[in-house]
């Protein structure tokens, strides 16, 4: 190769990486470290410790504060990676929300969707070559011949509901609904800078606490997804990987049809979320910053100085 062809090649690929290219592959890794830690504690959890000899009791609160807390970190750690180049959504609820109240562009929208997909597919990949002895190990202890009947396993990838929905659609929709409104929601109060948005680039680490929050008190219901990526991309490896109508279309002993519940709830809550806010806090602070005042207005939840100082004015001065 010559080296002026060599020459265009790298100029397309550095022209690539510098346009949504880049922003495709940043969001790409940031979703795979995502879903790599994400998944990763979940299978400590699910079969790491009970088949490395660490733990003796069954799956209880303490597996779940895993659950919770490596999630939380896991978030943390995909929003630093990808946060430079793409803004670091690594969900695509939080980019349909953004593109329909934040503006940004709908072009970009299918492409980002794609890399967070590949990227979620891609971390699943590396937790399982990692803990698949792990979860064959489980299977032979459970009894359980055909890895395809094995919901534990398979919930360290991709979610389902609570049997006590008791097979209905409706109950895990709404909590997925609601909990992504939440997550999308606080992210929009996290990054204006017109409210009290963290410094210091902390911001990720208080998402990562609100994603925590979410799976402490609305996990138990659906597996709190709250993102349509995160449970897309592993559920279509673990159908590749042999667990069958578990994956796709989502059949379990209370529960049918499920996959499409962790896609379409996540994706209105998030655009939900973000009216909300805007509704209820966004357009206040736009009103406050476009009205004229006759004084200023103490800072919020500040007395007056004049009371402040304990003086006092009549109607006679």
């Amino acid at each position: 190769m010559s080296e002026r062809a060599s020459g265009q090649r790298t100029s397309v690929f550095s022209r690539m990486r510098a346009t949504t290219g880049g922003e495709m592959l940043a969001e790409f890794l940031g979703t795979a470290v995502l879903i790599m830690f994400g998944t990763g504690c979940v299978a400590v959890a699910v079969v790491g410790l009970p088949e490395s000899g660490r733990q003796t009791v069954d799956f209880g609160a303490g597996n779940w504060l895993i659950i919770a807390f490596g999630w939380a970190l896991a978030v943390v750690f995909g929003v630093y990676v990808a946060g430079g180049v793409s803004g670091a959504h690594i969900n695509p609820a939080v980019t349909l929300a953004f593109a329909i109240r934040r503006k940004f562009p709908w072009a970009k929208v299918a492409p980002y969707w794609l890399a967070q997909v590949l990227g979620a597919f891609a971390g699943a990949a590396v937790v399982y070559a990692v803990y698949g002895p792990a979860i064959n190990a489980f299977n032979n202890t459970q009894g359980i011949a055909d890895g395809a009947d094995s919901l534990p396993t398979f919930s360290i990838f991709a979610t389902f509901p609570a049997e006590y929905f008791g097979g209905t659609w409706w109950g895990p929709f709404v909590d997925q609904i609601v909990g992504t409104a939440l997550l999308v929601g606080v992210i929009a109060a996290l990054i204006d800078n017109r409210n009290q948005a963290p410094l210091s680039n902390f911001a990720p680490w208080v998402i990562g606490f609100v994603v925590g929050a979410i799976g402490l008190s609305f996990g138990t219901g659906a597996g709190y997804a709250i993102n349509p990526a995160r449970d897309l991309g592993p559920r279509f490896f673990t159908w590749l990987a042999g667990w069958g109508d578990t994956a796709f279309p989502g059949n379990g002993d209370w529960f049918s049809n499920y996959w499409w519940i962790p896609i379409a709830g996540p994706l209105l809550g998030g655009v939900i979320g973000v009216i909300i806010y805007d509704l209820f806090i966004g357009q206040v602070l736009t009103a406050k910053e476009t009205a004229p005042e006759v004084e200023p207005s103490p800072p919020p939840g500040r007395v007056p100085e004049s009371a402040e100082s304990g003086t006092t004015t009549s109607a006679s001065d």
